[in-house]
């Protein structure tokens, strides 16, 4: 059972699915709100043999699905599209209809960000979705590329840094096309950049009560910076020793 730590409760009761729904719900308003989901071991690692699920218990899983209902667009690193696979429909059934009773799409899109635009026209990413996949590349991606995967998806330039997507250029694209809560699975190098620009509004941590050893990757995982990042502490929960936090900006 999940329990609610902070803000704290006079009593520990069951937690349903429309009260997490309602804790972790964004703000309202137009702005675009970008969210970050991860879970990580107490030793640091974000991943177990070479994966994230294997860290997470039932609280975390259960979380992790239902944050998925608020997104409008679930936005993805090409690296953690490959390692993790994002085929098919990201939403279980009762999701989809908790989605269209609020008037939302029963299944937020899902944008993948790969500068270059390496990724297999042919794989289910683009043949089992239930919408367009959107592919955030950069403007001097491989043209042979372009033609390849603009056959199975829709390929939408975004501004450069280098040769990095810029952080707000995702965000400015994302939401021109309407998609203004943005929530992203990762991974490490998209977190540390979207830290980098300051375009955290939420983070939402699982803490697995679990040792992963070995050289596994930090949830972010890019250049150092010379000032810390202050977030407030939201909402915190536990279940089975595993602890859920969500921190947003202040």
């Amino acid at each position: 059972m999940l329990n609610r730590l902070y803000p704290a409760t006079a009593t520990a009761t069951a937690v349903d699915d429309e009260t997490l729904l309602h804790w972790y719900a964004p703000p309202a308003g137009s702005d675009p709100f970008v969210r970050f989901n991860f879970v990580s071991s107490l030793d640091g690692s974000a991943t177990h043999a070479g994966l994230s699920g294997a860290l997470g218990g039932p609280g975390d899983k259960r979380v992790f699905s239902l944050l998925r209902r608020h997104a409008e667009v679930i936005l993805v690193g090409a690296g953690t599209i490959r390692a993790e696979g994002y085929a098919g429909e990201l939403l279980d059934a009762p999701g989809q209809a908790w989605r269209a009773s609020q008037g939302m799409a029963a299944h937020p899109r899902l944008a993948v960000v790969s500068g270059s635009l390496d990724l297999d026209p042919d794989g289910e990413l683009f043949s089992a979705s239930p919408h367009r996949v959107l592919v955030l590349g950069s403007p001097g991606a491989a043209a042979a590329r372009r033609r390849a995967l603009s056959r199975v998806a829709e390929v939408i330039d975004c501004p450069t840094d280098g040769d990095e997507l810029t952080p707000a250029g995702i965000v400015a694209v994302l939401s021109g096309l309407g998609l203004r809560m943005i929530h992203s699975e990762g991974g490490p190098r998209l977190f540390a950049s979207f830290q980098g620009a300051g375009l955290v509004d939420s983070l939402c941590l699982s803490l697995a009560p679990k040792l992963a050893g070995g050289s596994g990757r930090r949830i972010a995982s890019g250049p150092s910076r010379p000032e810390l990042i202050p977030l407030s502490l939201r909402l915190l929960l536990e279940q089975d020793g595993e602890l859920l936090a969500e921190y947003r900006r202040p």
